[in-house]
């Protein structure tokens, strides 16, 4: 199993430090955010600060230690009121394309929810205007992409715009592009409400989506009545079932990176996951 973590949820250091720190513990791919985890990197400035120098460094770093980089994330909201906002934060995905293909990345990660200009209820994120608008503020990026022969991988989230396997499909089908691929987290597919619906919700995603699947997020959720989405937590601690989502990782070799896990918890984490797997 190809199992990886979130650089920034490894100890504070620099990035070989941190990748030193991740593959001690065992793990053979990360999901890097330069922001998070490289000191004094601003994604505000990442057109100009992702240069072919720094591609070459943070490469180096990654091939020396025989490590992945399954995720280059660029999680900023791509949907803004403002069309100059909206231009910016498309150069900072262009940049992370172009990144991600010198230094290897499978993909460049992202989630769908709009931006807070915008002033959206949930009645409009998930409305046929905020597909539609988000859609238009993809496709140069999903060109780009293809220029770059790099891919951008979608992680529908329940509350965004890109909330359920349906409208993941709908847009794989409409923008019709090898280099649009999705990020398959299933924890962030259930609403509160639907948690007893989970596994039918998963094997839903993974029969819609699984052939266009190229990195899983695992994580598990916790129960929170109260609340409109489950709290999260490392993988074991919860309610989540992960036969299905293993099996397609080992069937189709899949990446998978670890969230919400902590330094002390992490190896035990991956160890658990691969359990499981060997189990199946």
């Amino acid at each position: 199993m190809n199992i990886g973590i979130r650089l920034h949820d490894t100890l504070p250091g620099t990035l070989e430090q941190r990748l030193d720190y991740a593959r001690a513990q065992g793990f053979t791919c990360v999901q890097l955010a330069m922001g998070k985890a490289v000191p004094g990197f601003k994604m505000d400035a990442a057109p100009a600060l992702l240069t072919e120098e720094l591609a070459g460094q943070v490469k180096k770093a990654f091939d020396d230690r025989g490590m992945e980089c399954a995720v280059l994330g660029c999680y900023l909201k791509l949907t803004a009121a403002e069309a100059e906002e909206r231009e910016h934060v498309g150069e900072i995905y262009k940049a992370h394309l172009r990144f991600a293909r010198m230094i290897g990345a499978r993909v460049v990660g992202t989630e769908t929810s709009p931006a807070g200009s915008l002033g959206w209820g949930v009645a409009q994120i998930q409305s046929e205007e905020g597909f539609r608008l988000f859609m238009e503020c993809l496709r140069p990026l999903v060109r780009c992409a293809e220029e770059e022969n790099a891919v951008l991988a979608i992680e529908p989230v329940c509350t965004d715009i890109i909330s359920t396997p349906v409208r993941a499909q709908r847009m794989l089908e409409e923008m019709g592009s090898e280099h649009l691929r999705i990020i398959l987290d299933a924890v962030n597919l259930i609403l509160t409400r639907e948690e007893e619906r989970a596994d039918a919700i998963i094997r839903d995603a993974i029969r819609r989506l699984g052939d266009r699947v190229e990195v899983l997020h695992m994580k598990d959720y916790i129960s929170r009545p109260d609340q409109e989405r489950p709290g999260f937590a490392p993988c074991g601690q919860g309610g989540m079932r992960y036969g299905a989502l293993l099996r397609l990782a080992k069937e189709r070799a899949l990446p998978m990176t670890l969230e919400n896990t902590t330094p002390e918890n992490a190896e035990q984490t991956r160890l658990y996951l691969e359990g499981l797997a060997a189990a199946l």
